[in-house]
């Protein structure tokens, strides 16, 4: 069984390197917004564009030739028509409720493009790999050898990422437990009924000391000078290391909750209503319990385990897992003392266990 998966790396780039992705940033950047910007004329023109590959055809045809700089030598045309291609699929999801009113992207914020070997098959592996037009770029790190039909590329503060889709075989493996029920919180991060328990590391905590004070520096500059410029890189690549931070301790939790239990039990948490609790929202968005979502799923395809999400209205940690009884639990209370059978048992455990049941 072949599973699709992603992976996304650093690039190894000298100074020239970067300006060149800079420029196919740029240009996508500006191909998106003129799609956006002749978009909402046409509409209070009284005309619905509602197929934006005519927008794509027009500006093939008339608007590309007429810039220079769009065609300078080492740059690849195949951004223009993926810039389009991202636009029809933002308004496509605002369309379907799925999104907000597509915005015009800025620069230095989500700077990415996408390219393709007009429509071979590319391929990949090892240290060094061959993009269309730019030629051979490098990587941290090797590659599996696979074969992708397009890859983006994005910045993230000053660093340059690879990313690209590839079809793997599911890793089937031995699981050491059946089922189990993951609590997720933000005093500990997730409670397996099993009794592991991952302490939440809270590192925007850790680190904010040091992202104020950048901060501060940056509010100090001048705009448009040299100097914010590079204090403003320096908050960048703080907040980027806050999230990979993040991001490696949810690696650990997802890969050992994948590749030891053959049945995972998580609750569909209303995170965007637990967000709007001003008092809490700073702490839940620390824990990423999206993103802890999103790896437990694609991961537990990966290695053949089974994913199951129960409803957001069970009562978890009101219902006693000795006897049944259900009981008001406010979020002060760590310990669960029934007063129907009289055990007394860790919250967030006693949550995992009846979590795990329901499996």
């Amino acid at each position: 069984m072949l599973v699709l998966l992603s992976i996304k790396t650093k690039l190894k780039l000298t100074s020239a390197e970067k300006q060149l992705m800079s420029k196919h940033a740029g240009i996508a950047r500006f191909t998106y917004n003129w799609g956006l910007a002749t978009w909402q004329n046409l509409y209070q023109d009284g005309l619905k564009p509602n197929k934006y590959y005519i927008l794509k055809k027009f500006f093939n045809n008339y608007v590309k030739p007429e810039l220079e700089w769009i065609k300078e030598k080492g740059i690849c045309q195949k951004i223009t028509q993926y810039a389009f291609d991202q636009l029809g699929n933002a308004f496509d999801r605002f369309f379907k409720g799925l999104g907000a009113y597509p915005h015009f992207k800025k620069k230095f914020q989500h700077d990415a493009f996408t390219l393709d070997a007009g429509g071979k098959p590319m391929r990949v592996g090892g240290v060094r790999i061959k993009l269309p037009t730019i030629g051979w770029i490098r990587t941290f790190e090797g590659l599996p050898n696979v074969t992708t039909s397009k890859i983006t590329i994005s910045r993230i503060a000053d660093d340059w990422y690879l990313s690209f889709a590839y079809e793997q075989s599911q890793q089937v493996i031995a699981k050491q437990y059946e089922v189990v029920g993951v609590d997720l919180g933000v005093k500990t991060l997730a409670t397996l009924s099993t009794g592991v328990v991952f302490k939440n590391p809270k590192y925007y905590y850790q680190e904010a000391a040091k992202l104020k004070r950048l901060q501060k520096q940056l509010s100090r500059k001048k705009k448009g000078s040299n100097r914010r410029f590079k204090a403003r890189m320096k908050v960048a690549r703080q907040h980027s290391r806050i999230a990979n931070l993040r991001n490696n301790t949810l690696h650990h939790v997802t890969t050992y909750l994948s590749k030891n239990h053959a049945k995972v039990v998580i609750e569909d948490l209303n995170i965007a209503g637990m967000m709007a609790n001003h008092r809490l929202a700073k702490a839940i968005a620390d824990c990423g319990f999206h993103e802890f979502r999103r790896q437990l799923k694609y991961k537990c395809r990966k290695f053949g385990s089974e994913l199951m999400i129960i409803s957001r209205w069970y009562p978890s940690s009101k219902t006693c897992s000795s006897c049944g009884n259900i009981q008001d639990m406010p979020l002060k209370k760590r310990t669960y003392d029934c007063c129907s059978c009289g055990i007394s048992i860790d919250r967030d455990l006693n949550a995992s266990l009846n979590i795990s049941r329901l499996a």
